[in-house]
């Protein structure tokens, strides 16, 4: 694109020189009126400010009316800013201005009723100019590879509302899709973790760094809302960001929140967003006021999109400004770039260009595939939703260095049936690209567990057919041939990997005076591995998804993770991405309603459902019959497996009663308050083994916290009177009053 240097500054107190760049002769120079600077700058604050109507709505003529009013400050009465504009392909305006005009919304452009930044064959770029000098100090030549992004979302606990950050990540994917996006997500949400990933894949690897969450302006401080290691709430100065990036900045930091691109008190103090460039990012976008979810979702997806497919940053900005205009989204001109004089070029090769590199690693839920159908049977990577505290406490734990406080040789992932324990586990697979996948669906024995030579890609030949030689001898015990595998000098000593056990409770448990053991097969093969991975200090981790628990095997650790019924947030989440459940969808409202209901916030039941309330063959009482019967079926194959319920003690069903009249998980002592019975203990203990009692943990107080999901009540709200419900209902009341009201517990504590 053309290129217009724009400088605005004050001679005196009351004269301003404004001077244009072309590249053409010499800059061109005029003389402005303060007064006439200060009057624009009043009628901005009028009609553009945070709290102001015209900015937030589209086709306002007060925005039109303002974009003109610039255009002709800026044009003057010798018109020749108007004599460069129609160039094509358009014109990237850098604007260098002392604050309070540097503040002004340049986007809103306006000539003959037209928007300069989205309308015409010469679309105008404005980019508010950040320092004199590049940070990009050699030739910028486009990688011969997909885009790479590092993606990090921040959604402390207690700040809404509620982003949907997989919904943005989902968008990027599939805008991206035809081109490809090696898209790596960094999940913690904290500084800290954005500091190692960027350190772990080293200078220039990443392209852009992609902000997502809550901004805000604190006593005239821009601030970015992150996470601490618990998921509470934390503030991220510029300052801080551009030290947890240490220098490695990639070509372009995207900060999307509200208000990250707007500078405080008229200009007065930077925004986050310069400030950010200030500190070494070569380009950053910002939103100057508060923008929509959907609207910085769609920006996001297409200027990735443009990106993705070799266009220049200049243009692919354009292009995703024109997106939002074109579907007269009301926040297609709050977004603002900031940058230092490096060029807004290309970062990767368009697709079919001869050498260029292929994304390596497959996507996760293409690794469960049902044996016979051979489709996924887990959520793709785009409509995954929720569980965000559980992935970054198994996230911790896949990670923890060997020897260090809370590392573990395995994670097992456990709940009932239909939670998402396995569309879990691909999603960990996706979080840590850097580890090869192995995974088992079902019964494993030594047989099947050699196959891992198949499943893995080995560093050459040589060690692969090593390895299958370790696996295939019987001269030596399986723990010593795998010691050997996993060491350093080993096969795959130098290759990380996640061992995945899928449905473990499908032929690799055996039921034994009430609990559940290893069979002969897996035990031979889970201790031999997990001692394995322990005495060869390997960053390899075994995953397991099981709906019951097991015993550890001696001197190993494991560390259990237990699923719980998504919360309403997350529901919410989930049916937005069910064609048939969601809001917009034509079912009829009441059927809809029954459905969710009859979910009870289990996924697995709801993606069933949502299939049955769009057949056509079935009438209005068809389908809610079906409903019903689906979730009954739902019920006797998930729960009832094996009697499980009807097996258990009368006492502890009826445990399950009482603690269901509660529907929110709730604290043991509440438990304990209302199944006032000698064996609690023993009770919650083997009804969250089993997986009829949800054993989550409290993102404050870190503290086990128990539910019982709706998909259970008709089965067994029938064990209690009137009176034993009310009774249940009284003793939840009195404890959660005591605990939460009372005597709340402070965040962060301690457990």
């Amino acid at each position: 694109m053309n290129m217009l240097e724009l400088e605005i500054f004050e001679q005196t107190s009351s004269y301003c020189e404004l001077r244009l760049s072309t590249g053409e002769g010499p800059p061109k120079t005029r003389g402005l009126d303060k007064i006439a600077v200060d009057h624009l700058i009043e009628l901005v604050e009028r009609d553009y400010s945070q709290h102001a109507i015209a900015q937030k709505v589209f086709g306002s003529p007060q925005l039109g009316d303002l974009g003109a009013k610039l255009a002709v400050f800026l044009d003057g009465d010798e018109r020749w800013l108007t004599a460069v504009l129609d160039r094509p392909p358009g014109v990237t305006l850098r604007i260098t201005a002392e604050q309070r005009l540097r503040h002004l919304p340049w986007e809103l452009l306006c000539r003959d009723g037209s928007f300069l930044t989205v309308s015409g064959p010469a679309p105008l770029l404005p980019v508010r100019a950040v320092g004199a000098g590049t940070t990009l100090q050699t030739p910028v030549i486009p990688g011969n590879r997909p885009l790479r992004v590092l993606f990090m979302a921040t959604s402390p606990e207690g700040v809404e509302p509620v982003l949907n950050y997989e919904a943005e990540e989902a968008a990027i994917l599939s805008a991206t899709s035809r081109t490809g996006t090696d898209l790596v997500v960094e999940e913690s949400g904290t500084l800290e973790g954005l500091r190692f990933l960027s350190r772990d894949y080293g200078e220039g690897y990443f392209d852009v760094l992609h902000l997502s969450g809550h901004a805000t302006i604190d006593n005239g401080q821009p601030t970015f809302v992150v996470e601490n290691e618990f998921g509470g709430v934390a503030s991220a100065t510029a300052d801080q960001i551009a030290q947890a990036m240490a220098g490695y900045w990639p070509r372009l930091v995207f900060v999307s929140g509200c208000l990250t691109g707007n500078a405080p008190d008229r200009g007065a103090f930077p925004s986050m967003s310069e400030s950010l460039v200030r500190a070494g990012a070569p380009a950053v976008l910002g939103w100057a006021l508060p923008v929509g979810d959907v609207s910085a979702t769609d920006f996001a997806a297409e200027l990735y999109r443009a990106l993705a497919s070799g266009e220049p940053l200049d243009q692919a900005i354009i292009e995703a400004r024109q997106h939002l205009y074109t579907n007269k989204r009301g926040n297609w001109h709050l977004l603002r770039v900031y940058a230092d004089r490096s060029p807004l070029a290309s970062m990767v090769t368009p697709l079919n260009t001869k050498g260029r590199a292929r994304i390596q690693v497959r996507p996760a839920d293409q690794e469960f595939l049902d044996p016979q159908t051979q489709l996924s049977r887990v959520a793709a990577r785009a409509a995954f939703v929720g569980r965000r505290r559980v992935i970054q406490r198994c996230l911790r734990t896949l990670k923890q260095p060997p020897g260090s406080q809370g590392a573990a040789e395995a994670l097992v992932l456990h709940g009932m049936g239909g939670l998402g324990k396995s569309s879990l586990a691909s999603r960990l697979l996706e979080r840590i690209p850097t580890h090869q996948r192995a995974v088992w669906y079902g019964r494993v024995d030594l047989t099947k567990f050699r196959e891992l030579t198949t499943k893995i890609l080995f560093p050459t030949v040589e060690q692969h057919i090593e390895a299958v030689k370790l696996l295939d001898t019987d001269y030596a015990p399986l723990a010593v041939r795998l010691r050997h595998l996993l060491d350093v000098d080993g096969p795959l000593g130098q290759t990380s990997c996640l061992f995945v056990f899928d449905d473990f409770e499908d032929g690799n448990l055996d039921e034994r005076d009430g609990s559940h053991v290893l069979s002969p097969a897996m035990a031979d093969i889970l201790p031999a591995l997990l001692t394995a991975i322990r005495d060869t200090g390997s960053p390899s981790r075994v995953i397991i998804t099981s709906r019951y628990r097991f015993p550890t095997p001696p001197a190993t650790r494991v560390v259990v993770e237990s699923l719980e019924t998504l919360t309403a947030i997350e529901q919410t989440k989930k049916i937005t991405n069910l064609p048939n459940l969601r809001p917009s969808s034509p079912i009829d409202p009441t059927i809809r309603t029954r459905a969710i209901e009859a979910a009870a916030g289990n996924p697995r039941l709801l993606e069933w459902l949502n299939l049955i309330v769009a057949d056509t063959t079935l009438d209005v009482d068809g389908i809610i019959t079906a409903i019903e019967n689906e979730a009954d079926r739902f019920r006797r194959e998930t729960i009832l497996a094996t009697n499980l319920l009807s097996s258990q003690p009368a006492e502890l069903q009826k445990m399950l009663a009482k603690v269901n009249v509660v529907e929110l998980p709730v604290p043991a002592e509440t438990v304990h308050t209302i199944h006032d019975h000698p064996d609690a203990a023993s009770h919650i203990e083997r009804a969250a083994q089993l997986g009829l009692l949800e054993e989550g943990t409290d993102p404050e107080t870190r503290r086990p916290r128990y539910y019982v999901s709706n998909v259970l009540r008709p089965l067994i709200r029938p064990l209690l009177s009137d009176d034993e419900t009310t009774q249940a209902c009284a003793a939840a009341a009195r404890s959660l009053h005591s605990i939460w009201i009372s005597a709340p517990v402070p965040p962060g504590s301690p457990s």
